[in-house]
């Protein structure tokens, strides 16, 4: 096998940040023999050993985790000697910023920095190119440990990735080698991406729930945010409210004012105080936020759009002039949005799907007078449904699209992941408390 560049072995790659303390891999071992030549005379030969086989590394808001490599040489190698992790990565390209981060512990010592090269099919005869981690240096010794910690939040790198591990003595011969691997499975996504529900009691008091993407308990305890929200005969987000306090809200009060509420990144506190958009808004007979906009239906059954000024929260117009869609939309009892579209019930309980024409979420031109595709039918049944409302991501499965919920007659919970075709799962129960879920 080629040698690794001269930049691994004296780790000047590109040191990735220290990660806290992880949990150990306890699991049968995988011993490979390798044939290595050492700095004596001869063709000598080295165990190489991964514990436990491959590491398995949840990908997203997770504690790094460890692997162990053993190492054991023949007496006849010594002096210095270095390791290295030959692992498919993606390219330069990519950036740096797509690289796990990786902290190494030689003998038990303490953890230090790993450094990440890029080494190419040119450098090595029997590797494509690829990134390849340099551990530590130390000195030759018939047994060595190497434990190293991963960490990541990078879901690109989801699967398998199959490796080569690589000693060598000081002139660079290959004193031992053998198979290594990473297995980056789904792990818990980023308070960013996960969905934080909110929802108003009988008293007015506005709660919410922040979603853990563990199916067995979808959502923390709750957290109160405040009262006085019965003030409001109508509240929609304009997109997903995520764990991390991101996603603005408006609300209709009784004398038909429409109130802004933007986000603070906070979600302890996840709303600045309310700012005015403007009077007469008791008009719409439903309201729906959608993408960072709004749409409205009046009492006629016309549908208007209104395309946010700015959807980064720096113009206090927050809308622009309203837009016709179009007419027809009495023929629905609910217009609301899920996973990621607009969506209609009609009187016989069928849901109609309006999905945008825009790929992009954010930053995509928004053409207020036509923004929907031709509706398509979701099926029947819907008429089960007293709330539907979209939600940030409430799996593992990240689909960048986000979700929706829908609460039943019997107040229970039921989570439609990333469309509303798909097939529900029970979330909850109990949700009759509430008169709204936003």
């Amino acid at each position: 096998m080629a040698q690794l560049r001269a930049a691994l072995v004296t780790a000047t790659a590109l040191v990735c940040a220290v990660v806290p303390a992880a949990v150990a891999v306890a699991a049968p071992t995988t011993t490979v023999t390798a044939t290595g030549t050492g700095t004596g005379t001869g063709t000598e030969t080295g165990k190489v050993v991964q514990e436990g086989g491959p590491l398995v590394v949840p990908v997203g808001d997770e504690a790094p985790v460890t692997t162990r490599f053993t190492i054991t040489l023949p007496a006849s190698v010594t002096g210095r000697v270095t390791l290295g992790l030959l692992v498919p990565m993606p390219g330069p390209s990519a950036g740096d910023d797509n690289l796990p981060s990786a902290t190494c512990s030689v003998n038990g010592g303490a953890y230090q920095s790993c450094g990440w090269g890029w080494e190419s099919a040119e450098q090595s005869d029997s590797w494509n190119d690829g990134y390849a981690l340099s551990l530590p240096p130390t000195e030759a010794a018939r047994t060595l440990t190497y434990d190293l910690r991963i960490a990541t939040n990078r879901w690109g790198l989801i699967g398998e990735r199959a490796g080569t591990l690589e000693m060598k003595d000081a002139s660079g011969r290959v004193v031992a080698s053998g198979p290594a691997a990473l297995d980056f499975v789904p792990g818990t996504p980023e308070p960013y991406h996960r969905a934080m529900v909110h929802a108003r009691d009988k008293a007015g008091v506005l709660w919410q729930y922040e979603a853990t993407s563990d199916p067995a308990k979808p959502f923390k305890a709750r957290t109160r945010i405040g009262g006085g929200w019965n003030a409001y005969t109508a509240i929609t987000k304009l997109e997903p409210t995520s764990a991390n306090g991101t996603g603005n809200l408006v609300a209709r009060d009784k004398a038909g004012v429409l109130w802004y509420y933007e986000n603070t990144l906070n979600p302890a506190r996840p709303f600045k105080t309310r700012v005015r958009i403007g009077g007469g808004w008791n008009a719409y007979t439903s309201i729906t936020g959608t993408r960072g906009h709004l749409v409205a239906r009046d009492r006629d059954g016309v549908l208007w759009a209104y395309e946010r000024t700015d959807l980064y929260g720096n113009d206090r117009a927050v809308f622009k002039p309203r837009v016709r869609v179009g007419g027809g939309w009495n023929a629905y009892n609910l217009v609301t949005n899920l996973a990621d579209r607009v969506v209609a019930r009609d009187a016989s309980g069928v849901l109609w799907s309006y999905e945008h024409k825009g790929n992009n979420w954010y930053g995509e031109e928004f053409d207020a007078k036509a923004p929907f595709k031709p509706r398509v039918r979701v099926g029947g049944g819907w008429n089960a449904y007293t709330a539907v409302t979209e939600t940030a991501e409430m799996t593992k499965q990240l689909t960048w699209r986000g979700d929706g919920i829908a609460r039943d007659r019997d107040g229970r919970l039921w989570l439609y992941h990333a469309t509303p075709h798909a097939a529900r799962t029970q979330i909850g129960w109990g949700w009759n408390i509430y008169t709204a879920i936003i």
